[in-house]
């Protein structure tokens, strides 16, 4: 390898160097390539450096450092398309000389973004929905290539999108909410995200944003239907018009079907005769993973009821025949729910700006679950939802009354506890039954006695319960009965043992701390 200025004859006949600096080098193949560099010969030189570690790299196939792939990246579009010629850099991988728009949707020598997402599994619907939204980033921020990709400008671009906008006839368009927001920042985070994945960029320059917390201003609050309401809907539905090439019959089936399983429409509109268990003694119905939203199949319980019904509907169709003919346009969907809410008089949305649209469906049957007093973690699994927290603030709602059914429920504080004796007239104090002492009565309640003379007194109704004889050798060593004994065992005169009254005793030694605690005070 080589850096040198090319000489030529000028048109007086004299020779001159070029302004530029050529690099001669061999590639991984061996052929003598020539390349244009700079009128700089230390920038050349480095030039023809870096080129010489993607030849060693190319023959060797070895992968490039980070900091190579950065250097490439930096390149002008003329010295990328010119290595790319000679094989040394593979042109698949050259984001900079590749539109955004064959990044996403893909060229003809290779796949974009949509065909990776398309070879995941990924439903159409999603897939459309995902590049459509990185598309729509794109073009609005204007990112022609890689190279033009901003982080700042993509943030201001959804930021104006939130914003409110009204038409020369004074028609308001409502901007993007929260959730909207920070679905197409997804999208377009996942993209970059895959760019890096690919190979065709070294880093993610919208990697550190973050989205919104939709919970501050939630543009679609929903409503849960309650029995009455859905035995309504149901039962008008069931003989009411054809809509959207679906009739009465086939969409009250489908809506009791996702009240009680809480499918999503898209995984409603994916179940055939064939996905229906309803001859065992538990019927199930079966969600494909590739239209399930977490891309794992679901099986959920039917109700026998139900599963006695759905087995008359589906007995004329094919296994593999679609079981709903739902709409395949999710406003047409919404459209058919709404038309059949307001043929039978309930309220689409309610004074509180509440929605009872189709996915409000799937909202009632978190509320009817938690109404039922299923246990959470049950009805987590049913809903299939990642964590219990989305389960049980999102999509359980409180149906009316059961607030005041709850308060209702609780103990009646007003009335006395039990075993409570009446006041004895003593220092308004009363007592209670002690099973140990026999049934004895021990003071309960009122305010403490401040003098221990007051406690001896109310002492005396513990003396009553003790046994009515003790023996002499029970008492205290200094009783009198008691140093009488000794005095005989000294004297040698025998004596005869005789036995006290228990409460005399007590009662008078008790009687005696109460006189003796009077006198000092």
């Amino acid at each position: 390898m080589r850096v040198f200025r090319s000489c030529y004859t000028d048109r007086e006949g004299k020779s001159r160097a070029t302004a530029m600096f050529y690099i001669e080098f061999r590639d991984h193949m061996g052929v003598l390539r020539r390349l244009t560099g700079f009128t700089d010969r230390r920038t050349t030189e480095s030039l023809s450096r870096n080129i010489q570690k993607l030849v060693w790299c190319k023959a060797g196939g070895q992968p490039l450092d980070p900091v190579l792939t950065k250097w490439i990246e930096g390149l002008s579009p003329y010295l990328m398309r010119k290595l790319a010629e000679f094989g040394i850099l593979d042109a698949g991988k050259l984001a900079a000389l590749r539109p955004m728009a064959e990044h996403i949707d893909g060229g003809k020598d290779a796949p974009g973004w949509r065909q990776h997402l398309s070879a995941k599994g990924n439903t159409i619907q999603h897939v459309e929905m995902s590049c459509s939204r990185a598309m729509r980033i794109t073009n609005g921020c204007k990112f022609a290539f890689w190279s033009d990709v901003s982080a700042s400008k993509v943030m201001a671009y959804l930021d104006g999108l939130r914003a409110d906008k009204t038409d020369k006839d004074g028609a308001v368009t409502t901007g993007l909410g929260p959730t909207a927001f920070n679905h197409y920042l997804t999208a377009f985070k996942s993209f970059c995200k895959w760019m890096v994945r690919d190979g065709r960029t070294s880093e993610n320059p919208v990697a550190h944003l973050t989205g919104l917390n939709a919970k501050t201003d939630l543009r679609r609050q929903r409503r849960a239907l309650s029995v009455e309401e859905l035995r309504k809907l149901l039962d008008a539905t069931r003989h009411g018009p054809d809509r959207f090439g679906m009739t009465g019959l086939e969409r009250a089936t489908l809506y009791r079907v996702a009240v009680e399983t809480g499918l999503r429409r898209g995984e409603l509109a994916s179940l055939t005769r064939a996905s229906f268990a309803l001859d065992g003694r538990r019927p199930t119905v079966t969600v494909q993973a590739g239209y399930s939203k977490h891309r794992r199949e679901n099986v959920l319980p039917l109700r026998p009821d139900t599963a006695a019904d759905l087995r008359d509907f589906l007995a004329r169709k094919l296994p593999d025949a679609p079981a709903f003919a739902v709409p395949a346009d999710r406003h047409e969907s919404a459209a058919m729910f709404r038309a059949d809410m307001e043929a039978v008089g309930l309220k689409y949305v309610d004074a509180a700006g509440r929605y009872a649209d189709f996915h409000g469906l799937r909202h009632t049957c978190g509320s009817l679950l938690a109404a039922s007093g299923c246990h959470p973690k049950v009805a987590q699994t049913i809903m299939r939802h990642c964590t219990i927290d989305l389960t049980m603030s999102r999509y359980t709602h409180v149906f009316a009354g059961q607030e005041a059914d709850a308060v209702a429920a609780l103990p009646d504080l007003g009335k006395p506890a039990k075993g409570t004796a009446k006041a004895t007239g003593t220092d308004g104090w009363t007592v209670e039954p002690d099973s140990a002492a026999g049934g004895a009565q021990a003071p309960t309640g009122g305010a403490r006695p401040a003098a221990e003379g007051e406690i001896a007194r109310n002492s005396l109704a513990l003396c009553l319960a003790l046994p009515r004889t003790l023996p002499r050798t029970a008492m205290h060593p200094d009783a009198p009965e008691a140093q009488g004994r000794e005095l005989a065992e000294d004297t040698g005169k025998s004596t005869q043992t005789s036995v006290f009254s228990a409460p005399e005793v007590c009662c008078a030694g008790v009687a005696e701390l109460a006189d003796a605690q009077d006198s000092k005070s």
